[in-house]
């Protein structure tokens, strides 16, 4: 067993050690100067959001972008009260969700498909904060690139609590792991708070049909089919100029069915790097976790514990450092508790997701 654990460790470390080459390996992009050209649609999917909105709004108001060359489409998911905009400069529309699936996010974002005007189509999320120079990055990013989806960075707006920390490390490494991925030309995973696609791409790729049956994954499993059959017209926008804000959430419960959420996903991945990777993380930090608890009966000695610790503890502290410069001024806080915590955690999350059932927007899947 302790080979095997060994094994899996060495494994581990390699692997990380790859994704932090590929995260060096993608260029920092800064918008060149270029007048703009082209037009963007802003989809917003959201369901109860009457608190939120509103900032999104109005960050979308600040954009360093002319009006005229973006339109917002707010879909809105059953919200319990209808939601009006107010006093806009720029053109607004909200539309009902049509559901013809089990995954409302997607049928959103299809309804919004049939109002569209421009060919650009952008996905945020009702909670978040988009930056001023968001759409004129894009734009310069596409006038020096031939692509038709770019997959963009999403951070926190952290406070000073523990849990919005831990979000934000765990945030960091997954943007980490994302970036990387893209890196060494084996991307599978992004982010639909910052994702952005043609819609001419989006119907070439016949949207999400094969994986409308999954509550959620509006983001990777398009990704993933684009990758598979146009991987040239992908590309990651590494710019601190179009890093999306969002909010960490504010209880251990949500945030556990949050991570079930995405974890669920997982078993879909097309492309068997994603597969791989996942199981990988989950049994490096299930081996901690059953190591730790064996050491407590004296079946391993406490140094094989911690030289398994120190050592993933080391390569995920680099890539995190990294991830996070780059996502934000904040310094990394917590971190060595933040990781004594994280394969409790992440097991239980993936032990979950098999066997049970998660809340989401007050829905159960």
């Amino acid at each position: 067993m302790i080979f095997i654990l060994l094994g899996i460790l060495t494994l581990y470390v390699l692997t990380i050690s790859w994704l932090i080459y590929g995260f060096t390996k993608i260029n920092s992009f800064e918008y060149t100067g270029s007048l703009p050209r082209n037009s963007f649609s802003i989809i917003v999917p959201f369901r109860n959001e009457a608190e939120n909105l509103p900032v999104l709004l109005d960050s979308i108001s600040q954009l360093n972008y002319p009006i005229d060359l973006f339109e917002v489409i707010l879909v809105d998911d059953e919200s319990n009260e209808k939601y009006e905009v107010r006093n806009t400069i720029y053109e607004v529309r909200v539309v009902r969700n049509i559901r013809i699936s089990n995954s409302p996010k997607k049928d959103a974002i299809t309804t919004a498909m049939q109002f569209v005007k421009n060919n650009w189509v952008i996905t945020t999320d009702a909670d978040c904060v988009v930056p001023e120079n968001w759409l004129l990055s894009l734009d310069n990013f596409i006038q020096l690139h031939a692509v038709e989806m770019i997959a963009g960075a999403v951070t926190y707006d952290c406070e000073s609590s523990f849990l919005h920390h831990f979000q934000q490390l765990d945030l960091a490494s997954l943007q980490g792991a994302t970036i990387g991925c893209f890196g060494i030309k084996k991307g599978f995973m992004c982010n639909g708070a910052n994702f952005a696609y043609t819609k001419s791409f989006f119907q070439k790729l016949n949207g999400f049909d094969g994986n409308n049956t999954i509550a959620s994954g509006d983001d990777v499993f398009l990704l993933q089919k684009a990758l598979s059959q146009y991987a040239e017209k992908v590309a990651y926008l590494k710019s601190k100029n179009s890093i999306v804000t969002t909010k960490p959430l504010n209880d251990w419960k949500s945030l556990f069915y949050q991570r079930v959420r995405w974890a669920s996903k997982t078993s879909s991945y097309q492309i068997a790097f994603g597969k791989r990777l996942g199981i990988l993380v989950f049994l490096m930090n299930f081996g901690l976790v059953y190591v730790f608890v064996v050491t407590m009966f004296g079946v391993f000695p406490w140094l094989f514990l911690g030289i398994l610790f120190i050592s993933k503890f080391g390569i995920d502290t680099f890539l995190i450092q990294k991830s996070n410069s780059f996502l934000t001024k904040n310094k990394v806080r917590h971190l060595f508790l933040c990781s004594l915590l994280y394969p409790l955690f992440t097991t239980a999350v993936a032990l979950y997701c098999v066997f049970g059932k998660y809340e989401w927007k007050g829905r159960r899947f």
